[in-house]
């Protein structure tokens, strides 16, 4: 059987027995979201990614770290959906991104400092420096990992000719909420699949899969980008085309709607 001495070969490679050069740029280790981003200037950036012509205004991120999804994620090689987004935005000059997570902290000890007066006097840390946040993106996660091809509907021959792949999918879905008023003002989904070959070295035993172990969770890791990617720019679509909602109540938003209580 000549598919054996190269999975196998394969399977020692991923496993770490044999020391491969390490290729900087390489773009099978690359996900949706590559690139740089520098002001309203961006480099290598994923060619599919939607763009702005200026601004929209200035965004926020919330990561809802109590989710389940949340827990799930970091299971699949992603700590946090943060960066991705941060990265994103900041390439599609859509929105403007603003520090609100850990690095607030340092930036509050730092005007901490100055009010103590450790630091320098021309620091040039003052009061209303900060730029306010007009939107709040919020990210949510939905997993599928169901084997939908595998040994159950290709049976043993599909298998051995390399046919038994696992899909791997994930659904993403952002919320864009208008901070001064509290109100909605986009939704957007996303979803992307990858396969893996789990599917097929587990065939040859538990060791093949289990070399394969730590390699299986990068493509994962990256169909999660691939949706988040998919869902930035389905929202970044509708602000492009914004409507305000307009609203029937007597003075608009929040003053009594039209679904009257007799």
């Amino acid at each position: 059987m000549k598919l054996f001495p190269v999975v196998m070969a394969a399977a020692l490679v991923l496993g770490g027995c044999v020391e491969m050069p390490i290729k900087m740029g390489s773009k099978s280790a690359k996900s949706t979201a590559t690139g740089s981003a520098g002001g309203a200037n961006a480099e290598g950036e994923n060619s599919a990614l939607e763009h702005c012509k200026r601004p929209l205004g200035t965004m926020a991120l919330l990561e809802d770290h109590h989710a389940s999804w949340y827990s799930t994620m970091s299971q699949h090689g992603i700590k946090s959906t943060t960066p991705v987004l941060r990265l994103l935005a900041q390439q599609s000059n859509c929105f403007v991104v603003v520090e609100r997570g850990a690095g607030f902290r340092e930036m509050t000890r730092e005007r901490e400092l100055m009010k103590s007066g450790e630091l320098r006097s021309y620091s040039n840390f003052k009061k209303h420096q900060m730029v306010a946040a007009d939107y709040t993106l919020t990210p949510s996660l939905i997993f599928n990992s169901n084997n939908t091809g595998g040994l159950g509907a290709l049976g043993w021959v599909g298998a051995l000719v390399g046919l038994a792949t696992k899909f791997k999918d994930a659904e993403a879905l952002l919320t864009l909420v208008e901070n001064r008023s509290g109100v909605q003002l986009a939704a957007a989904e996303g979803s992307a699949r990858a396969s893996d070959l789990s599917g097929i070295l587990g065939i040859f035993g538990g060791g093949g899969g289990g070399v394969l172990g730590g390699y299986t969770r990068t493509p994962e890791g990256k169909v999660i980008v691939g949706a988040m990617t998919d869902a930035f720019n389905n929202l970044v679509k509708a602000v492009r085309n914004y409507k305000a909602q307009e609203s029937s109540g007597p003075k608009g938003h929040g003053s009594g709607g039209r679904l009257e209580v007799k």
